[in-house]
């Protein structure tokens, strides 16, 4: 026989080429030479489950039946294992008719006889023809027929046969004689298989499974050779399965990658054999390992099954040599998961409660014990509401949320005291903010329900009243801190529940200052932490994160003396420069990172950026901070802070781009019924698409039940506008009207009425002019241009725009052209469409058609950017995106050198030109001659190629950089 001999493997008749068996091949080829020359021989092949040794026995009968040699075939079973002499009736069934006896199983002397006339038979079939004797499973062999095979070692010396028997190398034959009297033999031969090494596999996969490489794949697999050899241990057996399930797999695989196996596949069904094959004893041990996980050992598994630790030490020994095994875990977590699935769930469970137990009474870290009671669904001993409180700090600790929820789930089911309770139900909101922050909100109802039924300690109240204001239930909060105020003595400072505020003095020493509960000696206010610039929002507290106030790096976030109101945490700053407060909110985030105790200060520091430091600097951060939660597996973070995304978009007139990001934000989350945050998403949501004029899908997202407390929520008021607006795009004005004045009721309650936060004044002044209420409606307008934010562009451009409506023609032109200017500054590019769609209309009226086309097509493009459908046909109406609008301007190519033709002052002048100004209204806002403007134009279409400002491209425009 040669170095490389193919061979059946399997029931599927496939073949597979034997690789690094050199060594063994040449044993068993001087074995067979001999057996033809008259020398008997006896070959135990001995080798782990799957490594080869049925298949080296059937090369040896295949080359022996070459030879002309009579060829004797059995193997044992544990079925047979009980019945006298199965093995040896298999061998004289295979040997040709009546050349062997039957053999006798009577007792006495004349089984004696019996054995000698079957070896005398073999003897002398011998003599005719040499006789090859393959058993398979030498250890489920059967006693009787092993006495008749050892009673033929004996007497076979010089005669042409040759005994071929296989056997694990862990599992041997209870009858120790029988092994002992085979090493007496002279003509003895031990071969031993061992796993495939790591070159070998890359042989195998470079070759082909079958000895013919598949160009189209299996070239690759060399590739990736360590990775199998890793998986299946080298056992050839389960690399044939292994790479079996990667063809199936690849198909739906991206190129390059290589799939895993997974549970119930061809891998580890290819396991699951190789444990049948090793007996009952051996899989009970694996399943035992299965359950241990990481904390598995052998005297740990014999423990769990009430085995002797040797016999423990044997099997895991098996499983080691079989490639199953690496120390005491497996390979590949699929075969855990497949072994975990198999078992009766009954016994699973009870191996999981047992294990538990013994990782107590080692003293193990309490993550383990943890996932034993977990797995197991048990928290009924002493010890566990303890453990389970220990394993979730330490995996909170170590950045693993979801565990840690589950611990304090099980410890919540687990405890009988109904205050514990409720302190788990609030650790566990904070918690599960982390990944579903409707699950989180829904924690927080049997907290809430102990405190109206004045059960909870004022230990217990203050992380509650945390958690509330960091998910903006602002009512709710306030009277948390309101009975938190009265259950520590603190009445002369009591928060008053209708505005929000917080005591301005300590609340007491009861107090946890972190959403854990109560940290004992500690006196800081519940809100501790949650804002970003506790000066800011009128706060003793310090900035998360920041150091103390001696060491404190920036002023805006030095530690200040007064506590923090739940509703300030959603304000912007008061009573500080704009620029300022943007700068700092920035270097905030440059310094901060995310963490569970830091994503309440990232918020309102993203939330000053947004209000205050212009919609794209706040899309940046969001983004940035959004793929950080990603990475970090917080899809409730991550929705968090996409939410926020799509609200900067929106700010800045990206309809299309808001509407992608607030959908995707409620996606990420599991569930959305019942949530306070995200019904704040879908009003973004909302308001994205009645901007867009898709009214349907609109009303469809405001169709969904809203949760109890939405009304005394942050979220609540952005809810409202959204439905206000989205009322007075389809004609309920009156419904309109009163969501907006409901905003405003709210937002002075809470000292939140800012026109960067909630234009709602404006808002209910459109809605009073389309009731015919102009009067009403100047009052609202003068009204938040009479606030400090009528000095923002965003709020003035919007005032002036709904001012502008309560007027005559030549003055709401004059209105309407400021509205125009502010807004480009502002970067809403919505809004501004909204507002040159006016001024288009009113220089109509005023009989000024050639500016009026001018405006109008630029603000068709704007609205077609923005994906403001309803406004673009408004503004032009019968005129669709495919077919254009009349006289279309110049194609944008033939512009794309635009920077470089015009100097910046030329481009002001064009860009003014554009939006329908005056040459005269151009000097004047720009401060030069109306000779400089005719200059600037002339040059302007001369660089062009163009005669006329009609002729100017519709997409020249500035930024706001530019223009500031």
């Amino acid at each position: 026989m040669g170095a490389r001999t193919a061979l059946d493997y399997g029931d599927s008749g496939a073949k597979m080429v034997l690789i690094d068996r050199e060594a063994e091949l040449a044993l068993l080829d001087t074995a067979l030479a001999g057996c033809m020359a008259g020398h008997a021989r006896i070959v135990l092949v001995e080798g782990a489950v799957g490594c080869g040794k049925s298949e080296l026995a059937d090369t040896v009968a295949e080359s022996a039946e070459k030879a002309g040699a009579v060829v004797l075939r059995a193997m044992g079973s544990a079925a047979e294992r009980a019945l006298p002499l199965a093995v040896l009736g298999q061998l004289v069934n295979s040997a040709p008719p009546g050349t062997l006896p039957e053999p006798a199983q009577n007792q006495g002397p004349s089984r004696i006889e019996a054995m000698q006339a079957f070896s005398d038979a073999v003897h002398d079939l011998s003599t005719r023809t040499p006789v090859v004797i393959c058993v398979d499973d030498l250890h489920l062999v059967d006693d009787l027929s092993c006495r008749y095979l050892l009673q033929l070692a004996r007497r076979a010396r010089n005669a042409r046969i040759l005994l071929v028997l296989t056997e694990p190398v862990h599992e041997r034959s209870d009858d120790p004689v029988f092994g002992t009297e085979l090493l007496r033999q002279p003509n003895f031969t031990r071969v031993r298989l061992e796993r495939l090494g790591r070159y070998a596999v890359a042989e195998v996969l470079a070759q082909g499974l079958d000895g013919q490489p598949d160009t189209a794949g299996d070239e690759r697999l060399a590739d990736h050779a360590g990775h199998f050899w890793t998986v299946s241990g080298g056992n050839p057996l389960l690399l044939r399965a292994l790479v079996e399930e990667y063809r199936v797999a690849r198909r739906n695989s991206p190129a390059g990658a290589i799939p895993e196996p997974e549970a119930g596949g061809a891998f580890t069904q290819a396991v699951l054999a190789c444990l049948y094959r090793c007996g009952p004893r051996t899989t009970q041990l694996a399943e035992a390992l299965a359950v241990l996980g990481r904390t598995g050992t052998a005297e740990l598994a014999a423990q769990l099954l009430g085995i002797t630790p040797p016999a423990a030490v044997q099997g895991v020994a098996a499983l080691n040599a079989a490639g199953i095994l690496e120390s005491f875990r497996f390979r590949h977590p699929a075969v855990r998961r497949s072994l975990l699935d198999r078992m009766d769930p009954a016994a699973r469970t009870g191996l999981h409660r047992r294990a538990a137990r013994l990782a107590h009474q080692y003293g193990m870290p309490a993550s383990a014990v943890a996932g034993q009671l977990l797995a197991a669904q048990h928290a009924d001993e002493d010890w566990a509401v303890p453990v389970l409180r220990a394993a979730a700090e330490q995996l909170l600790a170590d950045g693993k949320a979801v565990p840690a929820a589950a611990c304090l789930e099980l410890a919540y089911q687990g405890c009988t005291d109904d205050e514990q309770r409720a302190e788990f139900r609030t650790r566990l909101a904070a918690v599960t903010w982390r990944t579903n922050p409707g699950a989180a909100e829904r924690h927080l109802a049997e907290p809430l329900d102990a405190l109206r039924a004045d059960r909870p300690a004022p230990a217990r109240m203050g992380p509650l009243a945390r958690l509330l204001a960091a998910q903006g239930r602002i009512d709710e909060a306030g009277d948390v801190l309101a009975r938190l105020a009265t259950a520590t003595g603190d009445t002369g400072r009591r928060p008053d529940p209708q505005h929000g505020t917080a005591p301005v003095s300590s609340l007491g020493s009861a107090l946890g200052s972190r959403p854990g509960g109560q940290l004992p000696g500690h006196r800081d206010d519940p809100l501790d932490g949650l804002s970003a610039f506790p000066r800011w929002s009128g706060g003793r507290t310090r900035a998360a994160g920041s150091p103390p106030p001696s060491t404190a790096a920036h002023s805006s976030v030095n530690a200040a003396t007064v506590a923090v109101a739940p509703a300030a945490l959603w304000a912007i700053p008061d009573g500080v420069q704009d620029g300022t407060a943007a700068e700092d909110a920035e270097l905030f985030l440059r310094g901060t990172t995310l963490a569970a105790a830091t994503v309440e200060p990232i918020v309102q520091a993203l939330r000053v950026l947004l209000h205050l430091g212009g919609a794209q600097r706040a899309v940046h951060w969001s983004q940035v901070i959004g793929e950080e939660a990603a990475r970090r597996e917080a899809p409730g973070w991550q929705a968090l802070f996409t939410s926020l995304w799509a609200e900067a978009l929106l700010r800045q007139g990206d309809l299309q781009g808001a509407e992608e990001r607030a959908a995707h934000a409620l996606k990420l989350v599991p569930e959305r019924g019942g949530s306070v945050f995200l019904c704040g998403v879908a009003a973004t949501l909302v308001r994205a698409r009645t901007a867009m004029g898709h009214y349907d899908a609109a009303a469809r997202v405001l169709s969904q039940p809203v949760p109890e407390g939405l009304a005394g929520s942050f979220h609540g008021l952005g809810y409202l506008r959204a439905r206000g607006q989205y009322h007075l795009a389809t004609s309920r004005y009156h419904a309109a009207l009163g969501d907006f004045l409901d905003i405003g009721r709210r937002t002075k309650r809470w000292g939140l009425d800012r026109p960067l936060l909630l234009p709602w004044r404006t808002d209910a002044a459109e809605a009073l002019l389309q009731l015919g209420e102009a009067h009403q409606a100047e009052r609202f307008v003068t009204d938040q241009l009479a606030t400090r934010d009528a000095a923002n562009p965003w709020v003035s451009g919007i005032s002036l725009r709904l001012r502008a409506a309560t007027r005559e023609p030549r003055e709401r032109q004059i209105l309407l052209a400021k509205s125009v200017d502010e807004l480009r500054r502002s970067g809403d590019r919505y809004e501004l469409a909204r507002s040159m769609a006016e001024l288009g209309q009113v220089l109509k009226e005023l009989g000024e058609p050639t500016r009026a086309n001018m405006v109008n097509r630029r603000a068709w493009h704007l609205a077609q950017e923005c994906g403001a459908e309803a406004l673009r046909e408004k503004t032009l109406p019968g005129h669709s995106a495919a077919g254009g609008v009349p006289e279309d301007p110049a194609p944008v190519a033939a512009y794309a050198d635009l920077e470089a033709k015009l100097s910046d002052s030329e481009k002001r002048v064009a860009m003014l030109a554009v939006h329908g100004h005056t040459n005269r209204e151009i000097a004047m806002k720009l401060y030069i001659t109306v000779s400089t403007v005719e200059q600037h134009l002339t040059r302007v279409y001369r660089k062009l190629s163009i005669s006329s400002r009609q002729e100017l491209p519709v997409d020249l425009q500035l930024s706001v950089t530019e223009m500031a």
